[in-house]
């Protein structure tokens, strides 16, 4: 029986062996792990005892990472908030500078000989404006007037923002200043800079006691002097120990409420690895003022130029921290600038939560366990009957069925459905047979006719085409000798009655008798071409040196009927100075053949543009000629088969020989054919002929 061939002989005898165990006097069958009741059991407690565990990890893992990773994209927005409050001081600092240095009050104190004025407006600005120090130069670095009475009377004009402002452009940014130089401004700068250093663990060792430079937003901005020189109004914000700034970056990013009870938001301005400027508390209130980064967020961020997002060990506690390079106005890295927020409250949530997973998850293990059992036994009873009666027809016994007489559950009403399936598929199994033999039968009978027929037409399919090839050519080749050379005969007899008659008169029209003479000439080399595009072994044509210049001016006359029928200019570029190898009545038939083509391309007029020139192909030197129409141009499809045999696109009034018998003739002396087109734009033939050695 078919489908009692598909169940494995072994499942078959496993079921037998558990039938054999559930009759009276055998081992109860709950000890064989492979019996049904051992896997119903195994199902029952799966999901609960491993696969809800497993789901519980994954899911509390995943949970953990989006957690970590939510926190991190929280501190990532409280340092782009902490960043544009930077770069609104600098852009202020600037705005401000600049502002002063174009106004009016500063023009007309600038223009008194002793400079006091311009000293009072600077002395009454740079509190105004917020600014620790405030001062003009000239380019030499000259103080001409200062904020400050005890300001150097020559100061550092070699700074970028500088050098800027005396250029023309006023520019700010953050400059790191050394303790002679901030005294040179104000002795007050340099004491209010210099910090002493606190010891600090994870910090990168150093011999050094004392932070003694300074980090100052530095602005500067053209002004113009006196003398009609340009000079620089120069001002700056020190930014060691300044704790509005580093308060107001925290009020901003750390809102009241943004975090949760018991963690608290830091701030912190450094330079290099120092805290110059923080929010961040060692104890008794005191700020950790001095202290250093961690040496692996050193490497990091001011070693390697990295923004750091990750947990970091912040003075005596861990943090949720971001730390992003700053840059100077040389564009090396002198500092950082640091948000945080305490990480104990969170990772406290987590544990807490983690906790009360676990301890739901042992509540419902114990509520639904011992209910998933008494379902379970249920249910294995049933099915041992019935896996012992599929047993019976693995082992051929066609007529074993469970017995069941009514369905009292969907148990009962699968075993009814089981015999009622046996019953059918025995009925089944006879028909299969029988069906399988006759169609065995059929199908040998079809393969060998089709094998036959496929014979049969495969053979007659190459008689057709030899047949039709044949027969094409040699329609074409017979009719165009009949219908073509008995008139050429005539023509030619008749040219030379006219010169006889005409008899001396005939050297007027010497020229016209030539192109005739060529022309017929001409056309019996076409029909003798067409005969060659069968047998092109058996003809071979005369050839000689040509110029190819000459060769079109001497063709152009041959079309020039058509050219002004239809309305089209010609444009010539004759730059071709080398000689090619080739019969001159080919050559002006494969050049006839394409002006006409281009003719027939623009209906309604059109430009026709014919270049020559010395090219290169494949390493040999040789002459390329163009045929350029503005015509109608042709798709993609049409231009892969222009070259075909008998392909036309002017339906019953070409032959489709043209090109095709063109691309012969250039072929053979070495050369090639090549077109390119784009529809509603033009055609371009460009034929290649090898330079004669």
């Amino acid at each position: 029986m078919a489908i009692a061939r598909k169940l494995p002989a072994a499942w078959g005898s496993r079921a037998r062996r558990s039938i054999a165990r559930s009759r009276p006097g055998t081992p109860d069958v709950a000890f064989n792990p492979h019996s049904v009741r051992y896997r119903l059991l195994a199902i029952a407690l799966l999901p609960t005892l491993v696969i809800l565990p497993l789901l519980l990890g994954v899911t509390i893992y995943r949970w953990n990472d989006k957690f970590d990773a939510t926190l991190i994209s929280k501190v990532n927005g409280d340092l782009t908030i902490a960043h544009q409050y930077l770069a609104r001081i600098l852009e202020n600092t600037q705005d401000q500078v600049s502002a002063l240095g174009g106004s009016v009050r500063f023009r007309d104190a600038s223009l008194l000989i002793d400079q006091t004025g311009l000293t009072d407006l600077l002395a009454l600005s740079g509190p105004d404006l917020e600014l620790d120090f405030l001062y003009v130069i000239d380019a030499s670095g000259k103080v001409l007037a200062s904020s400050r009475p005890t300001l150097s009377p020559q100061q550092r004009f070699d700074w970028p923002v500088v050098t800027a402002a005396l250029a023309g452009q006023a520019r700010t940014g953050i400059d790191i200043f050394e303790p002679a130089e901030l005294a040179g401004i104000s002795p007050d700068l340099a004491e209010r800079a210099r910090l002493p250093l606190v010891e600090t663990p994870n910090a990168v060792p150093t011999d050094r006691s004392h932070e003694t430079r300074g980090m100052v937003v530095h602005s500067a901005s053209p002004v113009l002097l006196p003398d009609g020189t340009r000079g620089a109004l120069v001002g700056g914000v020190l930014l060691n120990q300044n704790l509005v700034f580093i308060d107001t970056i925290n009020d901003l990013v750390y809102r009241e409420a943004s975090l949760p009870e018991g963690s608290q938001g830091t701030a912190t301005l450094f330079l290099e690895d120092v805290r110059i400027s923080t929010n961040v508390r060692l104890f008794e209130g005191r700020r950790a003022l001095g202290t250093r980064v961690s040496a692996a967020v050193r490497q990091a961020v001011l070693g390697g130029g990295q923004t750091w997002l990750d947990s970091a060990f912040v003075v005596n506690d861990w943090y949720i921290s971001a730390y992003e390079p700053i840059v100077d106005s040389f564009g090396n890295r002198v500092g950082m600038l640091y948000v945080g927020f305490l990480e104990r409250p969170f990772t406290q949530a987590k544990y807490e939560t983690f906790l009360l997973i676990v301890a739901a998850f042992f509540v419902v293990a114990a509520a639904s366990v011992p209910l998933f059992l008494r379902w379970a036994r249920g249910i294995f009873r049933p099915l041992e009957q019935m896996a012992g009666t599929i047993g019976q027809v693995e082992g051929g016994d066609l007529g074993a069925r469970t017995g069941a007489r009514e369905a009292k559950d969907e148990i009962g009403l699968v075993a009814l459905h089981l015999d009622h399936l046996l019953d059918q598929l025995q009925a089944r199994d006879r028909e299969l047979r029988a069906w399988n033999e006759e169609l065995n039968d059929r199908v040998e009978e079809r393969t060998r006719e089709l094998q036959m027929a496929n014979r049969q037409l495969e053979a007659t399919t190459r008689q057709l085409i030899m047949s039709e090839k044949l027969a094409t050519i040699g329609e074409i080749t017979a009719g165009v000798a009949h219908e073509i050379n008995n008139p050429i005969a005539v023509m030619q007899g008749n040219l030379e009655v006219v010169r006889a008659v005409m008899g001396t008169d005939a050297i007027k029209a010497d020229t016209e008798f030539r192109l005739l003479d060529e022309q017929v000439h001409r056309i019996h080399q076409i029909v003798t071409k067409l005969l060659q595009f069968a047998k092109p072994e058996e003809y071979a044509g005369y050839v000689e040196r040509h110029a190819l210049p000459d060769v079109v001016t001497d063709t152009l006359p041959l079309v020039q009927h058509l050219l002004h029928k239809a309305a089209i200019t010609i444009g010539r570029d004759d730059q071709a100075t080398r000689l090619v190898l080739m019969n001159r009545t080919e050559l002006q038939q494969v050049l006839v053949n394409l002006i006409v083509n281009a003719v027939h391309a623009m209906p309604r007029g059109g430009g026709l543009h014919l270049r020559t020139r010395d090219t290169e192909h494949e390493g040999r030197a040789g002459v390329t000629v163009e045929v350029e129409d503005t015509g109608t141009g042709m798709a993609a499809d049409v231009l892969e088969k222009v070259f075909d045999p008998f392909f036309s696109t002017k339906k019953s009034e070409g032959t489709g020989l043209g090109l095709s018998i063109s691309q012969t003739l250039i072929t053979r002396q070495g050369g090639r054919i090549t077109v390119r087109s784009e529809l509603g734009k033009g055609t371009t033939f460009e034929i290649w002929l090898p330079e004669v050695s």
